[in-house]
């Protein structure tokens, strides 16, 4: 059961039983908050492009002989340490740009910030710790991927921000977010084609898609603050945009595929992702947060499958 009072040391929007609340000290759990330690999804759903990226260059690899199994593997594991290190940073980061909102919503006051349990100063110096590891991860890869690491750096720092100026601040998470679509590609090809920018496009698409549903839980309150967002732009519409949002973003991952030279099994991982897209508009119910909730949570799931098949097809694509 969820808790719902800041002087227990938790969150109101985090499983009270998460191993963090049972494998920290009391003092570190401000600091695992922070980077959303108890809440994985996030730094999953950041990693998901990342994969993806790194299998369809294996994909492509695998039709002229240059696969490379060992660096694909290390790869997804830098990926994987990548995510978690940066999700962590970029959320500190938004909660210390969010500070004063968090404090007049219900669901974010119980966060670190805007409950006291830790300073600003703290906060900045936990996120600058965060972001020398995915500096570190970062380094890794070849200069082609650092310098487009970096340049994903711009889009980071404006989302925080878009949320008061556009009602498509959705839009700028999917762009940091699907960001390793490109990266992926890069770290094998040490250069970017037509295949990961569609990819990117795909998954920018289905960035917007879930976090709208996901932004259904503040409705109300992000009405009051003045904050605005793609649910509160859909409305009573959202199933009508988001029937159209993720029919494309899976057309123009299939397109990617196309262009990468993916074998077959990889159209059923996509045909499979979109049923599950498509239960998600048939069932959601706008005013049920925490049904949007689990809605939004059940993409880390859409995550793996579009992971298998294109695994499936480097496999088909050896036979």
């Amino acid at each position: 059961m969820q808790q719902t009072h800041t002087d227990t040391g938790r969150v109101v929007d985090a499983p009270s039983g998460n191993w963090v609340y049972r494998a920290l000290p009391r003092r570190l759990w401000p600091y695992a908050q922070l980077a959303r330690w108890d809440r994985p999804i996030g730094w999953q759903l950041l990693m998901w492009p990342c994969w993806w990226s790194a299998m369809l260059a294996a994909n492509a690899q695998t039709i002229d002989g240059a696969l490379r199994p060992g660096q694909l593997v290390a790869h997804l594991l830098l990926f994987t340490i990548g995510a978690i290190a940066m999700r962590g940073a970029g959320c500190t980061y938004n909660d210390l740009v969010d500070h004063e909102i968090d404090m007049q919503v219900e669901r974010t006051r119980s966060r670190p910030l805007p409950s006291g349990r830790v300073s600003r100063s703290q906060a900045k110096f936990f996120m600058i710790i965060q972001s020398l590891i995915g500096l570190l991860v970062l380094l890794q890869f070849n200069l082609f991927s650092i310098v487009l690491g970096v340049c994903s750096l711009a889009i980071v720092a404006i989302y925080p921000f878009a949320k008061r100026f556009t009602d498509w601040p959705q839009f700028f998470l999917g762009l940091a977010f699907s960001w390793g679509a490109l990266m992926g590609w890069a770290g094998a090809f040490g250069s970017l084609a037509a295949a990961p920018v569609v990819l990117y496009v795909g998954a920018v698409l289905w960035t917007i898609g879930y976090d709208t549903i996901y932004a259904h839980q503040d409705k109300e309150d992000d009405a009051l603050v003045g904050v605005r967002s793609t649910a509160r732009l859909f409305g009573e519409k959202t199933k009508i945009w988001l029937s159209g949002i993720y029919a494309a973003a899976i057309a123009l991952m299939a397109v990617s595929v196309w262009l990468a030279g993916g074998a077959w099994p990889v159209y059923v991982g996509l045909l499979a992702a979109g049923i599950m897209l498509a239960r998600q508009i048939a069932v959601v119910n706008i005013d049920d947060g925490d049904q949007c909730l689990a809605l939004f949570r059940s993409n880390n799931l859409v995550g793996w499958i579009v992971f298998a098949g294109l695994a499936a097809g480097v496999a088909a694509n050896l036979l």
